[in-house]
C-alpha cells in the first residue's frame, strides 16, 4: 500500500538538501542500536522521518500506524515548534541543521 501522507524514501532515491538530527526516547532508542540522536537527511520533516525509518525499519510500527499516519501519542517537535501545529505539518521544510524530537506522549492521572 502506498502512503502519500507519510512516504518512506526508497533505498535508491536521494535525500533532499536538508540534514537534520532527530533526539530519540529512551523508549525507542532499542530500535536504534541505543543511539540518542540519529543523523537523518531529506527535505522535509516526512522525509527525515522516512529515512530514519528506512535506516531503522523497527521504528515504522512505533511510528506509524498500518495505515501510515504517524501515530497519535507520537509527538514530532521541528526545532521548539509541534509539528502537527505548523502551517505544512510534515511537509514542513527542513534546513540544514535543524532538529527534530520525537517525544512521545504520556497518559496518567
Amino acid at each position: 500500500m502506498t502512503n502519500q501522507a507519510f512516504p518512506i524514501l526508497s533505498a535508491d532515491r536521494a535525500p533532499g538538501p536538508g540534514r537534520v538530527t532527530i533526539s530519540l526516547p529512551l523508549a525507542l532508542r532499542d530500535h536504534t542500536d541505543g543511539a540518542d540522536t540519529v543523523d537523518a537527511a531529506g527535505a522535509t520533516v516526512a522525509d527525515a522521518l522516512a529515512d530514519l525509518v528506512r535506516r531503522y525499519p523497527a521504528l515504522q510500527r512505533h511510528l506509524y500506524t498500518d495505515a501510515g499516519a504517524l501515530r497519535g501519542y507520537v509527538n514530532v517537535y521541528l526545532n521548539d515548534n509541534e509539528v502537527r501545529g505548523l502551517p505544512l505539518g510534515m511537509a514542513s521544510s527542513i534546513e540544514r541543521d535543524d532538529t527534530l524530537m520525537i517525544i512521545p506522549s504520556i497518559a496518567g492521572g
